[in-house]
């Protein structure tokens, strides 16, 4: 034991009972033997320091508490936009082009502001008052403080947002003011009550996410949502890139603290919600050139997933059937369409409906087909359903242990911790202490970091074919195995589709839960296959699933009307008769 560095420390360890001490670089004592820290600290003698040459010159009346830094005036719609602004950068940076932040999301946030009467108009919604604030003070104390009310006045010329907060209070009444102005009259009930007019940390994800798809961008909510996840766009401490003279304290953790990345049925519920409120305009339409159509995006989780080329074209000829090929239910117009098409979710649902028109996906044809394909001469060249059920699960297994990997590594402490009660600060600040010391420890016991190694981002989440590959590729295979000549035209071996009762009423989250256990196993397995690849949950593709079901049974596309009146004969004789056998509803239609 190194007598310097412990000053004699002769104690014996509470753990193992040892007297073998260390001191780390932080200037704590540890256990050598078993590595246990306490709370002593090596004490630090400066050398400059002569007793007897300081003495007191003054003495000073009132608190000895430090003085707060002064910030400057700032709203709670300056912190939202400066983080949008650093999202669009990140996007930028990735790829996305300038001109989706320059002409399209500061626009929209624009429009936001002027709807919700924070900027950009005559008649702002402001705060009116603001008591002046210690710098020791409880700002939970401080509900109170601040009301939201119209002006009754007008203010002539519209302000931007760097100036709304002019208006809100004198720089005498927030000279003491460390934190946002309208924080606490932001959370009142009466703005609680009209929570579609509140901008949240969820809804800049749903902003960049409608600023997207205007400029027709070919970033889908997926790849927004694991770009955030992965730490390429700044979400979860995205209030850590504020600018220092504008402070976060108090209520402000309450808007800015994030804990969790949403998912994408929420994201997407809120982004609908923003149309709706700030009464935007038809879209710019997403035509077959678009990378958000169906017929392309299709295209590359058919890559993602590595399945043949040959198959694009049968999703295509299944978009015609069900009358999802044309451009006016790809594009949002509230007159004619007025709902917020999920791109990812609908064209994985495409390509699973058309997997199950094809193999069947009914636990004995596509192993059927597979095992007829494999006996055939030029087997080699023919796409395997179970050479590639092989080579696609292993390679998903890898994939989902190195996620749930990352995640259990991934540091979600912020280095600005945000407290919402001053009282309380002490006690954050030691969690991010003692945070900061089990880190230390395990990159000490582990010989590696912590944190999770920077992963590039992707639109993709396998690679197929290359070297250190996830597997071989087989998208150059062929479907000849699976297909026969009828007439002259290549039609599907299978006959044959099944599918559960398609009624609007059973099409809700819970459904799923419900049926998992009665749907067929390789359903089921490329179901989660495309929600890995989406990040959603079963229950939410599985919905889309029955969607494009239901348009394509019905017949939703030129003549749908004959053809669903003779489809819903033919299911209610199948429902019946299972019925008296006492087995599942489904529904059997031959194509």
């Amino acid at each position: 034991m190194d007598e310097e560095q412990t000053a004699g420390y002769r104690e014996l360890c509470a753990v193992c009972s040892a007297v073998d001490w260390g001191v780390s670089d932080e200037g704590r004592f540890y256990c050598r033997s078993c590595h246990n820290v306490i709370e002593r600290t090596r004490e630090v003698v400066d050398p400059n320091f002569t007793p007897g040459s300081a003495r007191v010159s003054t003495i000073g009346r009132g608190t000895r508490t430090k003085r707060a830094e002064r910030g400057r005036q700032w709203l709670i719609c300056e912190g939202f936009q400066f983080i949008l602004m650093k999202q669009a950068d990140a996007l930028v940076t990735l790829g996305v082009s300038p001109g989706f932040k320059d002409q399209v999301l500061c626009q929209l946030w624009r429009i936001y502001l002027q709807k919700s009467r924070q900027a950009y108009t005559s008649n702002p919604t402001r705060t009116s008052q603001f008591r002046v604030r210690g710098p020791g003070s409880d700002s939970d104390s401080d509900s109170a403080e601040a009301s939201v009310m119209t002006a009754s006045e007008t203010d002539g010329d519209t302000n931007p947002p760097s100036t709304a907060g002019s208006h809100a209070g004198s720089s005498s009444d927030w000279s003491m003011c460390s934190g946002s102005l309208d924080a606490a009259s932001y959370l009142t009930g009466r703005l609680r009550r009209s929570r579609h007019s509140l901008m949240s940390m969820k809804k800049t994800l749903a902003l960049i996410h409608l600023a997207l798809v205007w400029s027709r961008q070919p970033l889908t909510l997926s790849d927004l949502l694991r770009l955030v996840n992965d730490g390429h766009v700044p979400y979860v401490n995205a209030y850590e890139e504020l600018p220092d003279e504008m402070k976060l304290e108090g209520k402000d953790a309450l808007l800015f603290r994030v804990e969790s990345v949403p998912p994408h049925r929420v994201v997407h519920r809120d982004a609908r919600a923003l149309i709706l409120f700030l009464q935007l305009p038809a879209f710019p339409p997403i035509s077959r050139q678009s990378l958000l159509h169906p017929s392309l995006l299709s295209l590359r989780y058919l890559m993602d997933a590595n399945l043949p080329d040959e198959l694009h074209p049968w999703v295509c000829r299944l978009m015609e059937r069900a009358g999802m090929a044309d451009q006016k239910l790809h594009t949002f117009d509230r007159r004619v369409f007025p709902f917020l098409p999920r791109y990812d979710v609908q064209t994985a649902a495409l390509i699973i409906v058309t997997m199950k028109l094809i193999f069947g996906l009914d636990d004995h044809t596509e192993w059927d087909l597979s095992s007829e394909a494999g006996e055939q001469d030029d087997a080699g060249k023919l796409f395997s359903l179970r050479r590639w059920f092989r080579v696609v699960q292993a390679a998903l297994i890898r994939a989902q242990q190195r996620r749930d990997h990352d995640v259990a590594r991934k540091q979600w402490a912020a280095k600005k911790p945000l407290h919402t009660n001053s009282k309380k600060k002490s006690v954050v600040l030691k969690r991010k202490r003692i945070a900061e010391q089990v880190q230390v420890c395990f990159e000490k016991l582990s010989s590696r970091l912590a944190g999770v190694n920077g992963v590039d981002p992707s639109s993709f989440r396998f690679r197929w074919g290359d070297e250190d590959s996830d597997g071989p590729g087989l998208h150059q295979k062929k479907l000849d195995g699976v297909l026969t000549l009828k007439d002259g035209v290549p039609t599907p071996s299978n006959s044959t589709y099944w599918h559960p009762a398609l009624r609007a009423s059973q099409m809700s989250s819970r459904l799923y839960s419900e049926v998992e256990e009665t749907l067929p196993r390789s359903f089921v397995w490329l179901l989660q296959l495309f929600c890995f690849l989406l990040e959603v949950k079963p229950a939410y593709l599985y919905k889309e699933v029955l969607r494009v079901e239901t348009r394509v049974v019905e017949g939703e596309g030129p003549g749908g009307g004959r053809r669903r009146k003779r489809t819903t004969e033919t299911r209610t004789r199948i429902r019946t008769r299972t019925r008296a056998r006492g087995g599942q509803e489904t529904g059997e239609t031959r194509f």
